[in-house]
């Protein structure tokens, strides 16, 4: 069974940072691409950035220049670094593993619980 936990959420003044962490358990994560998503009050699941097997990252416009997603594979973990956030990041944040990286949620197959992050101007 492969579970995904995040952690690292909370809330920060608009400008500040936050480091969320996705545990994976069952397999490796090297395994899995995994993906990081974003859901805001009344919208959908919003594609964030991914990191393959291989260790290449993409991310969203959005965020593009304030996230970067790193992988520690000793400690099956998956970083995603927030800097610079604003109040439009403020969403429950989901990290989710899968055989393809992708930026469409339907690619991943595990997901973990997910976070809150919120940012106050």
């Amino acid at each position: 069974q492969v579970q995904l936990v995040e952690s690292g959420g909370g809330s920060v003044l608009a400008g500040g940072s936050l480091r969320l962490s996705c545990a994976v358990s069952g397999r490796t994560s090297r395994t899995y691409a995994v993906g990081w998503f974003q859901q805001a009050p009344g919208r959908e699941r919003e594609f964030v950035g991914f990191i393959s097997q291989g260790g290449y990252t993409f991310v969203a416009d959005p965020v593009k220049g304030r996230f970067t997603i790193s992988r520690d594979n000793a400690a099956n973990t998956v970083h995603l670094q927030m800097n610079s956030l604003n109040p439009e990041d403020t969403a429950v944040y989901y990290c989710a593993g899968g055989v393809t990286p992708s930026d469409n949620a339907r690619a991943y197959v595990y997901w973990g619980q997910g976070t809150q992050v919120t940012v106050s101007s």
